[in-house]
């Protein structure tokens, strides 16, 4: 049996940029992703903390270190500029490994600077 796990999670973003226009999709700091472990076009689940509103949508490398979090397209209308957001992915695995994974959990500053990584 398969079971489905938090990989990892960003904790706290604040959205800096939306972008109607743009085709679709979450701009994320590169920087942030690689220590998130999120892999650019990889599928994530963001949660609006200010108004629960939950999506799911593909990621886009931003520039390292620009603490850049945007919402493109469609989902720049789930939040606005100053929004703070939960982007999580997750995985499938065998229950017998499921026991024993922990998971990648990324807490960020108001600039969206990496604060501490569990």
């Amino acid at each position: 049996m398969f079971r489905t796990m938090l990989r990892s999670k960003i904790h706290n973003a604040v959205v800096k940029e939306t972008n109607l226009e743009y085709e679709g999709s979450i701009t994320i700091d590169s920087e942030i992703l690689e220590a998130a472990d999120i892999l650019p076009n990889e599928k994530v689940q963001v949660v609006n903390l200010n108004t629960g509103r939950r999506i799911e949508t593909y990621v886009i490398a931003g520039p390292e270190g620009s603490g850049i979090i945007a919402m493109n397209g469609g989902a720049a209308r789930c939040a606005v500029k100053g929004d703070r957001l939960l982007i999580m992915s997750y995985i499938q695995m065998e229950t017998k490994d499921a026991l024993s994974y922990t998971s990648k959990i990324i807490s960020l500053n108001d600039n969206n600077k990496i604060r501490n990584k569990k």
